[in-house]
């Protein structure tokens, strides 16, 4: 029980604490860097950013149901930053909107194809690191 506590506790700070990599299987990993909370013309995105590396894990895990839940909070606390993040970057802003779009088009399909929704999850990471650096 104890080693099952460190081990979810070491991975929760690996999430607070770094930015996601795609390993060559597909599979998402944390990578600790210092540029994950880096602040850039749209602001610290790395609070967005760890929800989008919490949904690509459950993905990674089959959990579809589950990522597609998580992401609502994406949705909502993108949707609540919007009228402070957009007008430092409106063109930044847009472009990372509409991945976030997609990501939520592919989890919330009537029938949602895992390959589709890890490669737009995958797509918005991507998204995310240059608009998050200055």
């Amino acid at each position: 029980m104890k080693r099952l506590i460190l081990a979810s506790t070491i991975g929760v700070l690996s999430l607070m604490s770094g930015e996601p990599h795609r390993q060559a299987d597909g599979r998402v990993s944390v990578m600790p860097s210092a540029e994950a909370a880096m602040s850039s013309k749209l602001g610290d995105l790395s609070p967005f950013r760890a929800i989008v590396v919490d949904v690509a894990g459950l993905i990674d895990k089959g959990d579809l149901a589950g990522a597609k839940t998580r992401i609502k909070d994406l949705e909502v606390q993108w949707d609540d930053a919007e009228a402070g993040l957009k007008p430092r970057a409106a063109a930044d802003w847009h472009t990372v909107d509409k991945a976030i779009d997609r990501a939520l088009e592919a989890l919330r399909a009537a029938t949602p194809d895992a390959v589709t929704c890890k490669q737009a999850v995958s797509a918005l990471l991507s998204v995310m690191e240059p608009a998050g650096k200055s």
